[in-house]
């Protein structure tokens, strides 16, 4: 759902350096995530979205605090026609929050599980709330999020422009051995792999100073004892791990100047009774294999 196709600013006009890790002396990212706990879920795809998307609310609200930290678990529990657990795309989590919208972590935490392995679609999954000696129950009212406009992104120049115009973006990869062993330095694989496998959120850009490298900053969501505190570089304008041939974005839609709160309960009843049951371990092209 592109509503105005960006303009495009030439290579040649765009920084050798850029990363929203520090615009001015600034940091617009949100914190760097683990998909892997309290129990493996393959997650990633809805990790890469809620993340961007959250760096991109952050930007357009210059930073101000606190950080907005958009929720997973409502795709991984709410979003079809992706798999949960077992796999997703980051391109259709961004076509759901436009249609359905989304809460953040305040209401809903990641339990790393989703629809296809016992959590499905409720109130209480969107928003939830509990108190000493009453329980829990779905909290009637929310913040929500939501994407006025979305789409894919791919090759270099274009990726570039996206990101340094709008904020981070999401990007399918392929994953081998010596990325998962990865622990700094400019990662270039050299087995030719580029199958996607796996979703990640591109942040920047940089060029090496001594071997004039060209390369992305990558955001991954293992944990910050992953690679440089949970990132990662990788060569840039080679498709390397097929990095640059699977980018998708999300445009937020300012729904924090004035706050906006919905019944979750209400909303949620219409949505719930399209959740159907399939099988624990569906096949899914798009499946977070990492």
């Amino acid at each position: 759902m592109i509503i105005e196709p960006l303009e495009q600013i030439p290579m040649e006009a765009l920084p050798d350096n850029f990363s929203w890790q520090n615009v001015n002396g600034v940091n617009y990212l949100t914190l760097a995530r683990n998909q892997h706990i309290p129990q493996y879920c393959g997650a990633c795809w809805a990790f890469a979205a809620t993340s961007a998307l959250s760096d991109r609310i952050k930007i357009k609200r210059n930073a101000k605090w606190p950080d907005i930290n958009l929720s997973p678990q409502v795709l991984l529990s709410c979003e079809q026609p992706d798999q949960g657990c077992y796999g997703g795309d980051s391109y259709t989590a961004y076509d759901w929050i436009a249609k359905n919208n989304i809460t953040d972590e305040t209401c809903s935490v990641y339990q790393a599980l989703g629809w296809t392995n016992g959590l499905g679609c409720d109130a209480e999954t969107k928003c939830k709330n509990c108190a000493p000696g009453k329980g829990c129950w779905a909290q009637g009212e929310a913040h929500i999020y939501g994407v006025q406009e979305y789409g894919r992104v791919t090759g270099e120049a274009a990726m570039m422009n996206e990101i340094y115009q709008r904020g981070p973006i999401s990007c399918g990869m392929a994953v081998t051995q010596q990325f998962l062993n990865y622990t700094g330095g400019i990662f270039r694989d050299k087995s030719g792999l580029t199958e996607s496998m796996h979703d990640i959120a591109l942040v920047g850009w940089g060029v090496d100073a001594a071997t004039k490298t060209k390369y992305w900053i990558g955001r991954n969501s293992w944990g910050t004892y992953w690679g440089i505190e949970g990132y990662f570089k990788i060569v840039r304008g080679e498709n390397n791990l097929g990095i640059e041939s699977k980018c998708s974005y999300g445009v937020p839609k300012d729904t924090w100047t004035e706050v906006s709160l919905v019944a979750t309960a209400k909303n949620n009843e219409e949505e719930k009774s399209t959740i159907t049951s399939q099988s624990s371990n569906p096949d899914n092209s798009n499946s977070c294999r990492h």
